[in-house]
């Protein structure tokens, strides 16, 4: 079974955290947690990828990454999830 597959079918969110928390690292939880909130920031406009990294206290190597990826080069899985929340 796919990891989108298991992530689909687990019904609540305290259940979702539990699974994450096993399966990754507390640092690759942060990484995501992280990059989540420069997407929102960037979603939300208004503020320079400066200003997003200085508020997330975050590197604006992130932000640009989050940001490449949020328009430019992805299956825009960043958008779909942004525009449903």
């Amino acid at each position: 079974m796919k990891l989108s597959t298991v992530l689909k079918n687990i019904n609540s969110s305290k259940d979702i955290d539990d699974f994450l928390k096993d399966l990754c690292t507390p640092s690759e939880i942060e990484a995501m947690e992280e990059r989540w909130e420069v997407a929102k920031l960037l979603y939300k406009g208004g503020s320079t990828y400066r200003d997003i990294a200085s508020q997330l206290k975050t590197s604006t190597a992130t932000v640009t990454r989050v940001a490449r990826f949020l328009y430019k080069e992805s299956n825009q899985g960043y958008l779909k999830a942004l525009k449903k929340g």
